[in-house]
């Protein structure tokens, strides 16, 4: 099998997720500032609203593109732009209006780079889709921003150019306005926090690695299987390698069958190096497959039904956040020595 195991496909969505997550910085900054510069305190409230969304959203993008196990750099272009309207933000050149109408666009322009990877995800298969899933969260509320946005555009603009307030109920049409397509949004507009707990990332980790099984079992397509036996190589071996760094450690005293977790994942990964060896065309390569497979769903059973419960039982919500937020921190760091290694 080649050493490289990402396709152009998967490596254009990871671009634009770093995009996605250089402009969350952007916005994060521009509403510090706007903060600073606007005086009015029904503004203020709102933005402060916005910029705490914002901080949150910036630990799910976090979450998706680890979960996603791509790793990409924002596009040059981005970074010019963004240099650019820091200039221009930090400036006096732009009217209090000409700043939030900027920064509106920058929302939108947020919002359809969202809503292109969940597109493209739908193309490039349900493992990509099972993998940004928390994306939808922060799509769905920078839309709802973009309408408080237009409503701030219209008290500045009209305040400008007049002198005087615009006529009331703004923000009843932007309360309006939010409540339809929050209801079209239904369940997904659902995460308050960044925070998962740590089974919540083990459980999205299994799910996607479930999913690209399936997606390996329903082709024959050599190209397709060896795009997601790649796949499923990188998930496992950060999975594994950031479990035994964070998870294991933590619960050996409380779980007894730790070490029989880690015998599990040292034969998976051999398994895993076997499989790597063998060309995508062979008969028999799928079959392999099937026996990771088979040898994975036990430990998925085992964990999901014994280690999770031992957690809950013996952690605090907090102590299983932070357990979280150090294994996406280990399973970030393992992506980027693999991705270094492939170069």
């Amino acid at each position: 099998m080649v050493s490289t195991l990402d396709d152009t496909k998967r490596t254009a969505i990871a671009v634009k997720l770093a995009d996605i997550k250089a402009l969350q910085n952007l916005l994060i900054s521009n509403e510090q500032l706007l903060l600073n510069q606007c005086g009015d305190q029904e503004i203020c409230d709102r933005l402060r609203d916005m910029l705490n969304d914002d901080q949150k959203n910036l630990g799910v993008l976090d979450t998706v593109i680890v979960q996603y196990g791509v790793k990409g750099d924002p596009k040059e272009t981005t970074q010019e732009m963004i240099e650019k309207t820091q200039k221009l933000m930090q400036g006096s050149e732009l009217t209090l209006y000409e700043k939030f109408a900027h920064h509106e666009l920058l929302k939108h322009g947020q919002v359809m780079k969202g809503l292109l990877v969940h597109k493209a995800a739908q193309v490039v298969g349900a493992d990509v889709e099972a993998a940004i899933t928390p994306l939808n969260t922060v799509n769905f509320e920078n839309r709802a921003h973009q309408e408080q946005l237009k409503g701030i555009l219209e008290i500045l603009g009209t305040r400008e150019l007049t002198g005087k307030d615009p006529d009331q109920g703004i923000w009843a049409r932007v309360q309006d306005a939010i409540a339809a397509f929050t209801g079209v949004a239904g369940s997904v507009v659902t995460r308050s926090k960044s925070d998962m707990n740590i089974q919540e990332l083990i459980r999205m980790d299994h799910t996607k690695v479930n999913t690209l099984f399936a997606q390996v079992q329903s082709t024959n397509d050599p190209q397709k299987l060896q795009e997601y036996f790649g796949q499923i190589y990188k998930d496992l071996s950060a999975h594994s390698e950031a479990e035994e760094q964070i998870v294991y450690p933590a619960v050996r005293s409380y779980y007894e069958k730790t070490d029989d977790l880690y015998k599990e994942q040292a034969e998976m990964k051999q398994l895993l190096e076997r499989i790597k060896s063998i060309s995508p065309s062979s008969p028999n390569f799928k079959d392999e497959v099937k026996q990771l497979m088979n040898a994975v769903m036990h430990h998925v059973q085992q964990e999901e039904n014994e280690m999770f419960r031992k957690i809950n039982d013996n952690f605090s919500e907090q102590q299983q956040e932070q357990m979280a937020t150090d294994f996406k921190t280990a399973k970030s760091k393992i992506q980027d020595k693999m991705a270094a290694s492939m170069k």
